[in-house]
């Protein structure tokens, strides 16, 4: 099973990209963040025209998620069950293929003395129980996303980015707290010393210098952890322009004894 998550940064300025990503990769499922538009403004006939279902959760202007898969999707949900934060589109989960799969937009959190900080931590602290009340830790569970926290210092290019929400200890230990749900980071095993970045600034040539974190992340439980046999940064979608400042995360999980695509196949 291929899981991809992305943040497009716009669904409509990222509708062709889009597009040929799913025919390229051909992901069996692939968990969008930052649509940008409400679901009607959603492009679900060309999508479904490429064999893909969805589960939309989306927004107008602001935040939005999706999760696309070539099976058909049960046990759909929306938000985290708190009226304020649902007023941000920012979670959805649905069971496919018998994995339960989520895909999150944390919040960014603007700075350390802004309202926004503060509700990005009472999110992230909500999410955690909402993996409690949902499933448990024995449970087949992928939690997909950009978190807007990069964990080690290694997963970020800049010692300047250690000072922000995006790399704090707070932020960071909020981060721990939904790991210990019983979740496993199955990126990292593949780039134990880090250096592998999913978010460039559209600023200063970014990406063109490789100023980068790792912010977009792929969690699952132990039981489908050890199943992971690949992992990988899909640069190119990061290349030329229109494109997000975000690049595809793609996982492979051996759930039937097949081999990892060619694609995913780590140097040693």
């Amino acid at each position: 099973m291929l899981l991809c998550s992305w943040n497009v940064n716009s669904i409509r300025a990222r509708e062709e990209r889009a597009l040929a990503f799913l025919k390229r990769s051909a992901p069996d499922v692939l968990c969008l963040q930052e649509l940008k538009v409400v679901e009607e403004k959603f492009p679900l006939e060309k999508i479904q025209a490429l064999g893909y279902h969805a589960v939309i959760h989306g927004q107008k202007t602001y935040n939005g998620v999706a999760i696309l898969s070539k099976s058909e999707p049960s046990d759909v949900f929306y938000g985290v069950g708190d009226e304020e934060l649902d007023a941000h589109s920012r979670l959805c989960g649905a069971t496919i293929d018998g994995v339960h799969v989520m895909s999150a937009y944390f919040p960014n959190g603007g700075d350390a003395t802004s309202p926004k900080y503060r509700f990005k931590l009472k999110w992230m602290a909500r999410l955690r129980e909402v993996l409690d009340e949902r499933f448990k830790p024995s449970d087949p569970v992928a939690l997909l996303g950009d978190y807007n926290v990069a964990p080690f210092d290694d997963d970020m290019a800049l010692d300047s980015f250690r000072r922000t929400v995006l790399a704090n200890d707070e932020v960071r230990a909020a981060l721990t707290h939904i790991r210990e749900f019983g979740l496993v980071d199955v990126v990292r095993p593949f780039f134990p010393h880090g250096q592998l970045y999913s978010w460039w600034d559209y600023r200063a040539l970014g990406f063109e210098r490789n100023h980068g974190l790792r912010i977009d992340h792929v969690y699952t439980t132990e039981i489908l952890a050890a199943r992971c046999v690949g992992a990988q940064v899909d640069r190119k979608e990061r290349e030329g322009r229109g494109a997000s400042d975000h690049a595809p995360l793609l996982v492979e999980l051996d759930i039937l004894g097949g081999a990892v695509r060619p694609s995913l196949q780590i140097s040693k």
